[in-house]
């Protein structure tokens, strides 16, 4: 769908990413972890295509449609919209007339229902709940009818349900063929259910199943602090390495 191939991209000249070697598969289902500037956002950006490499070359499959969720701390919740008027404004290209039609509105409370958030469709953005406002971006992009979902920290700053919500959501659009790429800090909640894991810091340290991945050996190279990886359930579990086994206690006369 789309593939990476050694890209290298900078901000005034300071790399972001670095020799990235990336494939994209349609109907997959994969999560990025690394630590904060360690290039997640841009390498989002990157196969969203509104940033483009200085060394190595992006390939997209053609017709390929792409949808971006931003994380929700970024967005404007008091802007005057509607849950309704904000799904419908994902949609600027096919247009005719200024105004939704019925076929548009149709559409807009069939993905909001498909969501969960029917009830919702004539209430502020800003009277939402931080899960309402992740289903309403997860709406917005749905209504594109994309073939791969780029999410960025989907579960920031939610709480637990949510997060479980969210991710029982998005383990279900994949299940109908979407493929999904997505961002995140939560090791255990997120990273570890997930089927694929990309290992990021500015180049991608690992790529694999959870069991590949989450090694003491390439966190420490991801995140440059040692980590436990202990086992439960068969899902490996993340775990910090207590100080004093990672610096010795000074002894005491």
């Amino acid at each position: 769908m789309i593939r990476l191939r050694d890209v290298t991209c900078s901000y005034d000249g300071t790399p972001v990413l670095e020799h990235v070697d990336l494939h994209v598969a349609p109907g997959s289902l994969t999560g990025v972890v690394g630590p904060s500037g360690s290039g997640k956002t841009s390498l989002l950006r990157t196969l969203l295509g509104s940033m483009r490499p200085v060394e190595g070359a992006v390939v997209r499959r053609p017709d390929t449609r792409v949808a971006y969720v931003p994380q929700v701390e970024t967005v404007s919740w008091s802007f005057p919209v509607t849950v309704a008027e904000c799904v419908l404004m994902s949609r600027t290209t096919g247009r005719r007339l200024p105004w939704a039609s019925k076929a548009e509105r149709v559409e807009v409370a069939d993905v909001l229902d498909r969501l969960d958030i029917g009830e919702l469709a004539d209430r502020h953005i800003r009277a939402l709940s931080g899960g309402q406002q992740q289903r309403v971006f997860l709406a917005r992009a749905l209504f594109a009818k994309p073939d791969l979902l780029l999410l960025d920290e989907p579960t920031s700053g939610v709480d637990v349900a949510t997060r479980h919500d969210v991710l029982h959501l998005l383990a279900d659009l994949n299940e109908g063929g979407l493929a999904i790429l997505l961002t995140t800090h939560d090791l255990n909640g997120m990273a570890a259910h997930l089927p694929q894991i990309v290992c990021l810091n500015r180049r991608v340290i690992a790529a694999g199943t959870p069991q590949e991945v989450l090694r003491p050996d390439v966190l420490e190279a991801t995140y440059g602090a040692p980590m436990q990886v202990l086992e439960h359930g068969g899902m490996p579990v993340v775990v910090d390495v207590p100080l004093a086994d990672v610096v010795p206690l000074r002894k005491t006369s």
